[in-house]
């Protein structure tokens, strides 16, 4: 497999590999002693997620304020743009996103260490996303940065995304570190 650094620290791209022919592909999607070498991570997953939107969905920008999650994310149906915020305050990257268009074609997974913001929107008619987890979901612990934060200047390639009432009332970069 591949792997590319992003501008924040221990966000990472995987290409892993594919080996296909005419009736079809395989690739490995996990295996624990290689990623964890390979991302330099030493965490375990204790939770899969998976879960289907249609088109114009925005899920985000989501993460937990006490035990925060790693998640390793991919596409297995459709495409979305996939989005991280360093949401980290000793970081040197606070406050920069990168983002990167995951799909069923490309098959890129994205590694997201724990402290981040997290979300995507889906640009196909509908989309299967699953993710990875080095910790359990706390929903009294949730919390949501605001999508089109002007302070962090996310380039969505959606003017109009579907939102749910939770993610309408995320909060400003500024008000996180209140």
């Amino acid at each position: 497999m591949q792997v590319t650094d992003t501008k924040i620290d221990g966000v990472k791209i995987i290409q892993p590999k594919v080996f296909g022919d005419a009736r079809g592909f395989f690739l490995e999607t996990f295996e624990k002693k290689r990623y964890q070498e390979m991302l330099d991570i030493d965490l375990d997953f204790v939770q899969d997620n998976h879960s289907r939107s249609s088109r114009g969905v925005l899920r985000g920008l989501h993460f937990q304020k006490v035990n925060p999650q790693g998640k390793l994310v991919r596409v297995v149906r459709g495409e979305v743009f996939d989005v991280v915020v360093d949401i980290r305050p000793d970081s040197p990257t606070y406050g920069a996103w990168e983002g990167v268009t995951l799909s069923e074609e490309n098959k890129l997974q994205f590694w997201l260490p724990p402290g981040l913001a997290h979300g995507f929107v889906v640009l196909s008619d509908t989309a299967d996303f699953e993710y990875k987890c080095t910790d359990y979901y706390n929903p009294a612990e949730e919390g949501c940065l605001l999508w089109n934060d002007p302070a962090v200047g996310i380039e969505w390639p959606i003017a109009n995304p579907l939102l749910s009432e939770k993610d309408k009332l995320g909060k400003l970069l500024k008000e996180l570190a209140q």
